[in-house]
């Protein structure tokens, strides 16, 4: 049995869960979320805590109880906290626009790069360099970072480009001159 499965989520005051066969849904002052079980992983309602269980006694759904506790326990983490991740622009006249539900990147290409937000994504753009992604579901905010970030990845040699806030970057070394 997985050790992560078997730690209890605790179930904040405001946050409702049904327990569905095969999926759990849970509801809270951010938004609901359902989030879709593996085959063989329950959930049981215990008080204030809520237990992932084994349907059957099996040696590979081990691994399962633990994805499904932490799936479920993100998603009680979002209907109440929310996520977030960060990023940074970095280059000359590199810079993000909000517009409506788009961000309009200038990213050092011929064109103006358009990125349209997916529904239950929240983006704020700080001084055209600081993008903040947020939202409820853990997966999907960390998708759309990733996508933004790929729109133009961090050049190790420059430095430039779109990185999340903290990253570190190893600079190389460029071409030396010819003696």
């Amino acid at each position: 049995m997985s050790r992560i499965g078997k730690k209890p989520i605790a179930i904040p005051k405001g946050v409702k869960i049904d327990v569905q066969p095969g999926a759990v849904e849970v509801q809270g002052p951010k938004g609901r979320l359902r989030q879709p079980l593996p085959p063989g992983i329950g959930f049981e309602l215990e008080g204030e805590e809520l237990h992932a269980r084994l349907l059957r006694e099996d040696a590979q759904l081990g691994k399962f109880q633990g994805l499904a506790r932490s799936l479920v326990a993100n998603a009680v983490q979002g209907v109440t906290e929310g996520f977030k991740k960060e990023l940074d622009i970095v280059g000359v006249g590199y810079r993000a626009e909000l517009k409506g539900k788009q961000v309009h990147f200038a990213l050092g290409y011929s064109h103006p790069v358009v990125y349209d937000l997916p529904n239950g994504i929240d983006v704020t753009v700080d001084k055209q360099t600081h993008i903040t992604v947020t939202g409820i579901d853990r997966q999907q905010v960390g998708q759309v970072a990733a996508n933004m970030r790929r729109l133009r990845k961090p050049d190790p040699y420059k430095q430039k480009g779109v990185r999340y806030t903290g990253e570190v970057l190893k600079k190389k070394a460029g071409k030396t001159g010819a003696k």
